[in-house]
Parts: structure tokens; sequence; C-alpha cells
């Protein structure tokens, strides 16, 4: 489909992938009242905002765990009001490894905040920002396309594409590039990265348990793997009232390479393991949906910036799943751009919006995060998956430090919900 825009405005930018980020970036770049054309390589379904808003397979979902910060930014463009009926809040969170004395628990009174965050499937959420990018005029969707080149000049960089046996091409001042860890765009302008692949596979989908969640996340550690459970709203609800009381669930659930086929074939033998993992933590796992299998791996860009292009979400930095900061990190970063972008112009009514000076300051500017969120899902995936017994001491008594020493939970709670960059 694509979706004609009409507008005054002649700042234009480019977008290249239509996920989560990139649908997020064109509306975030809508707000500050620039105009974009987003090129995605798969064909969007038909939807409509009238179609049946619940759930067709109550066990069958991949989700993604918004952060505070995240919940903010969408706020601010005005989206979280049509999102927020079918995300869960996280109250609290606990951890602990199987077998061992560590543990920690966040609590969201005990830290004075509304919630750590929100957990949304996310069928609902790329629903809902399809639905808000085709009603938007300011973005211009091109889907089944497939990008084959990017030049650039002195005044524009150029995306050509395929679609439908055609090659065409769109400029703009601005190309960002969304499409994802493997990212095309990232070979095309010669952008290097660094990949290490952790040998593990991310299992993904929804559990139901005997005992209601009480919107509690529980990250636990084992020698099977790292494993989390979140809350999830039910079909038709988000737990909060006595008739949806919260018996649905989402699992992330990491194993070794190799050993992903009997997880994802036998439900019960995947059940017997959750259980295993948990104990009595979560309930008995009574019921389990069909499971995702996504090979884990860490990709860093060398660089974010080349002349007039941007990449931006995976494309530029590719984390581990355990620590659930990926997309929130994404996110912040798409806010921060466009965001600068938009203050440029109202200061500035004819600013260039590639003008390569300031793409480098807003990818200096991002780095003290990035780092920061990098450092930290490296050290949870370090200290938590080393079998070693000396480090499994040692992460058990980091562990009770967490939870007793005063001042750590809220440094620690902060960077979590994504306000501390």
């Amino acid at each position: 489909m694509t979706t004609d825009h009409h507008t005054q405005t002649t700042h234009h930018v480019v977008i290249i992938g239509g996920g989560q980020v990139g649908l997020s970036f064109a509306l975030l770049l809508a707000h500050q009242g620039i105009r974009s054309t987003l090129i995605e390589q798969f064909c969007y379904p038909t939807i409509s905002p009238d179609d049946d808003i619940y759930r067709s397979e109550y066990l069958d979902s991949r989700n993604t765990a918004l952060s505070r910060r995240t919940v903010q930014i969408y706020t601010e463009i005005g989206l979280w009001e049509r999102m927020q009926s079918h995300a869960c809040r996280i109250d609290g969170v606990e951890i602990s490894e199987l077998g061992s004395f560590g543990r920690a628990r966040l609590d969201k009174a005990a830290e004075g905040v509304e919630s750590f965050g929100q957990v949304m499937e996310n069928a609902w959420m790329g629903r809902q920002l399809l639905l808000a990018v085709q009603a938007s005029e300011l973005i211009c969707l091109i889907d089944g396309a497939s990008v084959v080149d990017i030049r650039q000049d002195e005044h524009s960089a150029t995306v050509v594409f395929d679609k439908d046996g055609q090659t065409q091409e769109v400029a703009a001042p601005l190309v960002v590039a969304c499409d994802g860890r493997d990212s095309i765009s990232r070979n095309i302008l010669n952008i290097g990265a660094d990949s290490h692949d952790y040998g593990q596979v991310g299992i993904v989908g929804v559990v139901q348990t005997d005992q209601p969640h009480r919107h509690i996340g529980i990250e636990r550690f084992s020698s099977v793997g790292p494993l989390a459970v979140l809350p999830l709203t039910d079909g038709r609800g988000d737990g909060a009232d006595g008739t949806t009381q919260g018996y649905r669930r989402s699992v992330v659930f990491i194993c070794k390479t190799g050993e992903e086929s009997r997880y994802l074939e036998d439900d019960e033998y995947f059940k017997q393991t959750l259980q295993q993992v948990f104990g009595e933590t979560a309930g008995r796992f009574v019921a389990v949906g069909r499971r995702g299998a996504y090979p884990l791996s860490k990709v860093l860009a060398h660089r974010q910036v080349v002349g007039r292009c941007v990449i931006m979400g995976n494309a530029a930095h590719t984390l581990h799943p355990v620590a659930g900061q990926g997309f929130n990190l994404c996110l912040r970063d798409a806010h921060a751009l466009a965001t600068m972008l938009g203050e440029n112009i109202r200061r500035q009514p004819d600013y260039d919006l590639g003008h390569h000076a300031n793409l480098v300051a807003y990818e200096q500017a991002r780095q003290k995060d990035q780092k920061r969120v990098i450092r930290f899902c490296d050290t949870v995936v370090g200290s938590f998956c080393h079998p070693n017994p000396v480090m499994k001491f040692a992460r058990n008594v980091g562990l009770i430090a967490f939870d007793k020493i005063p001042g750590i939970k809220p440094l620690v709670a902060s960077y979590a919900m994504g306000l501390k960059s």
C-alpha cells in the first residue's frame, strides 16, 4: 500500500525499514512537523481501526517490555492513549538463581514510582503504530520494496529501490536506516560492525499459570539458561479486576544453540522445564502457546553516521534480550534525533536536515546512553551465564548486596526505566 501525503513543509526524511523503530521514528518526525517517506521490504497487512481489537490466539504472542521513558515518549506524541488498553504494568521485579541463596526484589512502592514499565504484545503495538502512520498526512508508506542502493551528493541522499519489478528512486536531505540487525543499508554504506554470536537461542512465547501474576516480572537464572517471565494482559483486560486476574505471562527462555528443537516442539517438556527452573515462584505452568526461536548475537556498528545517512535501531546496536533494554534504547535514539531536527528547524526554517556536523553531534550525544546499556547487558550476560562456582557465589552475594545496601536500587531502577541517559 502507498499512502499519499499532502503537506506544506519542505523538510523531508527517507526512512528505510518499517518495523517498530522505523514506524515510531516516522511518527516522532511527524510530531515535529517533518514529513517522511518510509520504505519497507515486506508488505503490511490490511488493517482498519474497526477490526476486532481482541486477540484471536490467547497463547500466541511476541511482546516487548516498554520502559517508563518509552511510555513517556509515546505519551508525548499522543499515541499512548490508544496503545495502553493492551499494556500490562510491571509493579515489581524479582531476581534469583535456581538452587542459590541470592535474592533481590524491586518494588514500585519502595521506589516511589507508578510502575517500572509496561509489557505489550508486538502484534498490538505494531497495529497501533501502523494505524497511526497510515492516518498521518506527513508520512508516505511504500511497502513491498527492496532497497538496492543509496547515493549521496552535496545536497541530498537518494534511495534506489525495487517495487513490483520496477526500479524507483526517492531523494531527501536525510536518510535514516532502521532495517535491522542484518541491515542492507549498513552494508551499502560500507559501515563495518563488530558481531558476537552468543551461541544461544531465545525462545519466546506466552504461557498460562494457575496463579495470577500480580504484575510481577520474574528474572530467574539456572544451569539451563536465563529466563524471564513478565505479566501480560488477559484477552479483554489487564488483570486489574476480578474478572481478569492475569494468569497470562510472556516468557523469554534462553538455551544453547542446537537445543531449541525440543523446547519448540514438545509442549509438555517445555512446561516441565519451566516448572523445574521456577519451582512454585510463579505457580504451576498449565498451558503454553506456540513459540518462536531467535538466534542471539550482539552487533555493534562502527559508525552510525555517514554523510547524510544515519543508521538506527538494531542496525546500529543489536543487544542480548536478557535485560530487556534493546528496543527502549532504540526509541530513545529515535526521539533524540527527531527532537534535534525539530528544534533546529524552529530556530532556522531553511535548516538542512542532513547537515553532517549536526548528525555527528547527535551520534556523539547518544554514545553515553548506548555505552551504558551495552555495558549493562554484557555484565548481566557475562556474570549470570558463567558456570564457574566462584562466579556463582559472587553473583549471589551481589544480589543480596543489591537487595540490602541503601541507594543501589533507586539508581539501577532509574537506569532500567530509561530515566537516566
